[in-house]
Order: C-alpha cells, then structure tokens, then sequence
C-alpha cells in the first residue's frame, strides 16, 4: 500500500513525514552487507548445533531409566539428572564422584550410597557414630531423701527460735 502513495503529487506534507517515519522504523536495527551476511551464518550455526543438542536432549529424555540391572531385570527407577542412573544404583557408575557406599558397621554391612562430605568415611543416618556426649548431667536427688540425707543440726527447734532479750527488736520477729 506505500508504493502507491510515494509520489509527492498524492500526499500531504504531514503524511510524507509519517510515511518517512514508517520507513525508518522498518529498517531500524537491520543490518546490511557484510554484517548481514555474517549474521545470517551465525544464525544457521546456531540452529545446526541446537539441532543436534535437541536431539541429544531428546535421547536423554527418553533414556532417563537407570541403567542398573538387578537380578537380570532392568531398574525401572528414574536416573538422577545428568547421570544415567538412579539414587540406588549410582555407586555402579564409575566415573561419579559425588556418592560413596556406606561402610556399615562390622555387625551389620551397608551398601547404601551417601553423598560425599567432610568426613573422613560418609556414614548413612542408621550407621552414623555420635561423637561422645560432652555434656554429663548432675545427679539430683529426689526431695524426700535430700531431708533424710541432711544432718539434723543444720535444723534449730521451736525454743531456739524464740527471741532472746540481747537481741534488738528488730530482729526479734
């Protein structure tokens, strides 16, 4: 429809101006020549690698089962995200190094996956070993043998506790 009205016999001068304006927002941020050229091989590069990271993508998508097997039959739990197998069976990956089996204890052997810490040997929470108890609590006793316990002279009787006369007033309450 602007190609009819280009000619300056058929347009007032504020709808030359508008058309003028049209124009430039049309071409605003486009690029010419080399630029152009440079940006088109780039957009087909990205949409080349993109392509094969989707298909990729998709693969992994559709492979998220764990790759264990278990008595011959295939784990049907979901793999942990970027691995290609599941909480239970991680430790069979041999390249991972965020998990470790649990080394149990002599009576009772684990092989549950922990995640790597600190510690010198990860422990899961069944086989993990407190530190020794730094606080020991008082012995109290009950309130009935604290007054048996207690020395009978430490008690004054009815006729100590009567005010005597070098006592001042004072204190004779």
């Amino acid at each position: 429809g602007s190609s009819l009205l280009t000619g300056p016999e058929g347009l007032m001068a504020k709808e030359r101006e508008n058309l003028k304006r049209l124009k430039c927002l049309r071409r605003y941020r486009q690029r010419f020549g080399v630029e152009a050229l440079l940006h088109r091989q780039l957009r087909e590069r990205r949409v080349l690698a993109t392509d094969g990271a989707a298909q990729q993508a998709h693969t992994t998508r559709s492979s998220q089962r764990c790759l264990a097997f278990v008595d011959d039959v295939r784990c049907s739990n979901q793999s942990l995200p970027m691995t290609r197998h599941c909480l239970t069976h991680i430790c069979q990956d041999p390249n991972q190094t965020l998990f470790k089996p649990c080394q149990g204890s002599e009576e009772a052997p684990c092989h549950k996956p922990v995640p790597v810490s600190l510690a010198e040997e990860p422990c899961c929470p069944l086989h993990l070993r407190l530190p020794p108890q730094m606080y020991v609590p008082e012995r109290v006793l009950s309130a009935p043998e604290e007054l048996e316990a207690a020395p009978s002279e430490l008690y004054l009787s009815a006729a100590e506790l009567q005010p005597t006369e070098n006592l001042p007033l004072e204190f004779s309450d």
